[in-house]
């Protein structure tokens, strides 16, 4: 009897350990060798297959630069450079791709183009730009600048392989770039009293965003992409606060029309760039001969001694204390 029982016990021992040896991870819970292995490779295979995404943009560089070395070298230079690290858009915001397009035909056959920023036209190039600079606060209006209106792209400006400054890839320096196209304001700019913008202490850009913002009729000119408000004037008290206000008393003039209803904005033959040699004149457009205390004074053949109104109303921007704007 003890005899058949020890028997029975190594029965069971023996077909325990034989299933131990056939299928260990049935008995333990392991993993299947072949699955492992399988599952390893697979890892590795998809590592393989990320991996060449990870090096594309410099492959791609590597494969542009046996044809166009100067280009890719001056591209390493420029900040454009900077999108070779940035991955969040895929490899079609990378490298030359990014501007040019896929270029894998064209690496095949030359013949086969990418997109040529030299034969394109102006509104295809800045479209082009804007897939990825149009978010930036300084080319919001962009679309609707006066530039893009007159057919001038962005490369008519900015060089993005030949640029000759550090900053912004321009092809010419301001306001040497600027007078380029705006000759009547470079001669503006020339004249006895004007904005020193020639003298470097400041610049075109200063005032107006030259990727557009709005342009508004203020007396009789069009104040064109200034920054700031719609009138142009705020522009102004960047430099000139003394005559920004608030005002309790305020020059009719200066609120309707703007520093253009007697100003020339860039420079004339007139002291403080005035509209007209004599300040009476100026005063003269609005306030015309009427009868009253100044009927001889507001003469418009100037035949009165009385012909100086600064002399009396010296606070021709606004007053806070008289509304004859005397003080």
């Amino acid at each position: 009897m003890n005899r058949s029982r020890g028997l029975y016990f190594l029965g069971i021992l023996l077909f325990f350990f034989l299933g131990l040896i056939a299928s260990p991870q049935a008995v333990l819970g392991g993993q299947d060798p072949q699955e492992s292995s399988s599952s390893a490779s697979g890892s590795e295979q998809q590592k393989a297959v990320e991996a060449p995404s990870d090096v594309s943009a410099t492959t791609e560089i590597q494969a542009c630069q046996s044809c166009h070395g100067d280009i890719t070298a001056s591209f390493e230079r420029t900040p454009h450079w900077k999108t070779m690290n940035d991955t969040r858009g895929g490899h079609a915001k990378q490298g030359c791709e990014a501007c040019h397009g896929p270029g894998g035909d064209h690496a095949d056959d030359p013949s086969k183009p990418v997109f040529d920023f030299k034969k394109a036209t102006s509104e295809d190039t800045t479209d082009r730009c804007l897939t990825c600079h149009a978010s930036g606060s300084e080319h919001l209006s962009a679309s609707n600048s006066f530039h893009r209106q007159n057919n001038v792209s962005c490369t008519s400006c900015h060089s993005m392989h030949h640029a000759t400054t550090r900053e912004h890839m321009l092809i010419k320096r301001e306001p040497g770039l600027c007078y380029s196209c705006h000759l009547q304001q470079k001669a503006q700019f020339n004249m006895p009293f004007r904005h020193r913008v020639n003298e470097g202490l400041i610049t075109c850009t200063d005032c107006h965003n030259q990727h557009g913002t709005s342009g508004a009729l203020e007396g009789d000119h069009l104040v064109r992409q200034v920054r700031a408000s719609s009138s142009g004037d705020v522009v102004c008290f960047k430099c000139h606060t003394d005559k920004q206000g608030p005002f309790v008393f305020e020059h009719e003039a200066v609120r309707i029309e703007g520093c253009g209803s007697c100003h020339i904005a860039h420079g004339g033959a007139n002291p403080r760039m005035l509209k007209y040699s004599n300040v009476d004149l100026l005063c003269l457009q609005c306030h015309t001969n009427s009868p009253g205390i100044h009927a001889t004074v507001m003469d418009a053949n100037q035949s009165h001694y009385e012909q100086a109104c600064v002399n009396c109303h010296v606070k021709i921007h606004g007053s806070n204390f008289n509304g004859l704007l005397d003080r």
